[in-house]
């Protein structure tokens, strides 16, 4: 019984090594023996989450093409999309999302962490997906919030541009002109001053 356990536990450990060091046949080989598309690593990320914090596009889509739950999250609310929004992976956000992947959902999403960090292109990919502009999060800021405070500007502007709503305030009465300027980033508050809801 000690014997098997130590040997499942062993397969599991190069499961997440293969997986981290990017082994993509070994990572199949080791699913097809029969460990679980689905298993995850000791903070409760999931293979697919991994995969998609790595960029690794290819295993990605053999995950999904093999039923791995693309909605799971993980200790911090996390789900793979929401990462691969985080880290500008468009092409795997593609995958996610025509694996049914939610675009919208309560808390943080998505989009929300595309614009956190800049990342134009998954922004617009969700967008175009029908992904919620003025969508708030749990901290109270929108998606052009979060990137005006960031100094993203082409964020911004792509926001701005889809029809997010510069005029949305926090409960203290912040707007992401607000965020802009306490953040220093003047050209953004610019753009924001131009943008028809908000007055200098």
């Amino acid at each position: 019984m000690l014997g098997a356990e130590l040997a499942s536990a062993g397969v599991y450990d190069d499961l997440m090594k293969a997986v981290d060091d990017k082994d993509n046949p070994a990572v199949e080989a080791i699913l097809q023996r029969g460990m679980d598309v689905n298993s995850v690593d000791r903070a409760g990320n999931t293979l697919l989450m991994l995969a998609t914090q790595n960029g690794n596009a290819p295993l990605v889509r053999f995950l999904v093409q093999h039923r791995a739950r693309v909605n799971t999250r993980n200790r911090h609310g996390d789900t793979a999309l929401m990462l691969a929004a985080f880290k500008g992976h468009v092409d795997i956000a593609r995958t996610l999302v025509d694996a049914g992947a939610e675009i919208n959902r309560e808390g943080w999403t998505p989009l929300a962490y595309a614009a956190f960090e800049g990342q134009v292109a998954v922004a617009e990919f969700l967008i175009a997906r029908g992904a919620k502009l003025d969508a708030v999060a749990p901290n109270g800021a929108t998606p052009l919030m979060l990137a005006a405070r960031g100094g993203h500007i082409d964020a911004v502007r792509l926001l701005i541009g889809a029809g997010a709503d510069v005029g949305i305030e926090t409960d203290d009465g912040a707007n992401a002109l607000t965020f802009a300027q306490q953040g220093g980033h003047e050209e953004i508050a610019e753009l924001l001053r131009g943008g028809g809801k908000v007055s200098k």
